[in-house]
């Protein structure tokens, strides 16, 4: 049967209310910041994006890229998390997962950038509005398909979970935290999961019609990612470079490249 849909709801309060363990070695002031860093970045994301449809609650120009940015200090948290632990588990999934950051995080950039191209401006409401039409993904698959694996890779999904691996590194960055920053960092990549899907539904998928019809089309997408994250083994970390830098990479700009041939043609 699974676990009940609201599960991750109660580990995730449980863990609020256990006993904060600080390792001596770790420096205790960034030991209890860093999580609240990563939470408060995925949380200030949200108020960018149009969550279940309704318009962002702040919008300004080249909002788009302050996104992108704070979706990021989620895994440069973690990261240093694991170095600030200084055991030898933490510090390796810290290394796994700024390597995995910088093998990922310009492909994704740049895939969720072409929406923008097209509606001719950096802010998030704006490109919203403007592609209403046809679902920008049958123009922009590859960059579609780029901004959808780079999340799994965000958030350390299947085959992007090497950071993590529990036979190897036991939990990777986090070994180390439990209780409220624990509790902070699972959050923190909770909340991101749900601002990355309404980010890129919002920008692929047609635009924001009504609530009912955009939470569809976030749950469509939220379905995908869980059959992926079901029916793929994990790769190891110079696999997952591999990937990015030889095929996403690539791909994304080849992408690029048919967008500013478009602009040049329709100018």
């Amino acid at each position: 049967m699974g676990p009940r849909w609201f599960q991750t709801v109660e580990d995730i309060v449980k863990l609020l209310v256990k006993e904060e363990i600080t390792p001596a070695t770790a420096h205790p002031i960034l030991f209890g910041v860093l999580p609240v860093v990563a939470m408060a970045g995925a949380l200030t994301a949200a108020l960018y994006v149009p969550l279940l449809g309704f318009a962002p609650a702040l919008s300004f120009k080249g909002d788009l890229i302050v996104t992108l940015y704070l979706l990021s200090l989620l895994t440069m948290s973690i990261g240093m998390a694991g170095w600030n632990s200084t055991s030898r588990f933490t510090m390796m999934g810290a290394t796994r997962a700024l390597t995995q950051l910088f093998s990922y995080e310009a492909p994704f950039m740049l895939a969720l950038l072409g929406p923008a191209v097209v509606a001719q401006s950096w802010q998030i409401g704006e490109i919203v509005a403007r592609n209403q039409g046809p679902w920008l993904l049958l123009t922009q698959p590859f960059g579609f398909a780029v901004a959808l694996i780079g999340l799994m890779g965000k958030l350390e999904m299947p085959p992007f979970d090497a950071p993590k691996a529990k036979t190897e590194i036991v939990a990777g960055a986090l070994t180390e935290y439990s209780g409220r920053g624990l509790g902070l960092f699972h959050l923190g990549k909770e909340i991101e999961l749900v601002v990355g899907l309404t980010l890129i539904a919002a920008l692929y998928m047609g635009g924001i019609a009504n609530p009912l019809e955009f939470f569809g089309k976030t749950l469509l997408l939220l379905v995908i990612l869980s059959s992926l994250h079901a029916i793929l083994t994990r790769l190891r970390i110079d696999q997952t470079v591999g990937l990015w830098w030889r095929y996403g990479a690539v791909v994304v700009l080849l992408q690029w490249l048919a967008l500013i041939a478009w602009r040049g043609v329709s100018a």
